[in-house]
């Protein structure tokens, strides 16, 4: 992962309209995925093989759950202006009509009804701190983070009840248990089939 440091103050008004624009122009090998995180642009480079059968896994899991009028998002951009965030989770399921009311290629955070992060190698450490952080600030109900490079081991954690930039650890689990999504989701998603990293 390579970074750019654009702007270490509060992301706010024009130093956001700044940030965004570095974002939507930063030319990036196809793949690779461009965020903004504390305000500095990062690019990741394309997720593994094991990365994208989890995220397939769950988001078939989740279509059986969901309402019709929500979708299931894998390169959504995700803004946390308080916290120079824009973060583009693997997934995050968002209403329908949040995408269709507000044009341009990213939605507030706080639209979203859960998030999932499957983390890479180079990016691991973003997910579990700085992410889980900037999707509690804005208040996301469901934060799913679904961690292959743990240092005990590939791990599934459930955060919920988000207050600030904190969330609640609502179910930890390894790589086999079962973790339950309570509602709206009413989900128990089987983990048994997640291939390590």
């Amino acid at each position: 992962m390579s970074a750019l440091t654009v702007d270490h103050s509060t992301a706010s008004g024009h130093e956001w309209d700044d940030l965004v624009r570095i974002w939507q122009e930063t030319d990036a090998p196809e793949g690779c995925t461009v965020e903004i995180i504390e305000r500095i642009v990062t690019v990741a480079p394309p997720p593994s093989n094991a990365h994208n059968d989890i995220a397939d896994l769950v988001h078939r899991a989740l279509y059986e759950v969901i309402p019709r009028h929500w979708g299931i998002y894998q390169t959504l951009g995700t803004a946390v202006p308080s916290r120079g965030g824009l973060y583009v989770p693997d997934l995050a399921v968002v209403p329908r009509q949040v995408l269709r009311d507000g044009g341009g290629n990213f939605v507030p955070a706080a639209a979203a009804e859960l998030v999932v992060e499957i983390t890479s190698q180079s990016n691991a450490a973003n997910d579990r701190i700085k992410k889980a952080a900037g999707y509690a600030q804005a208040g996301v109900p469901l934060y799913l983070l679904i961690d292959g490079w743990a240092p005990g081991g590939p791990t599934i954690t459930l955060y919920g009840e988000p207050q600030g930039d904190v969330y609640r650890v609502l179910r930890a689990g390894k790589f086999g248990e079962q973790v339950v999504l309570p509602e709206p989701f009413n989900l128990e998603l089987d983990t048994d089939e997640f291939p390590a990293s």
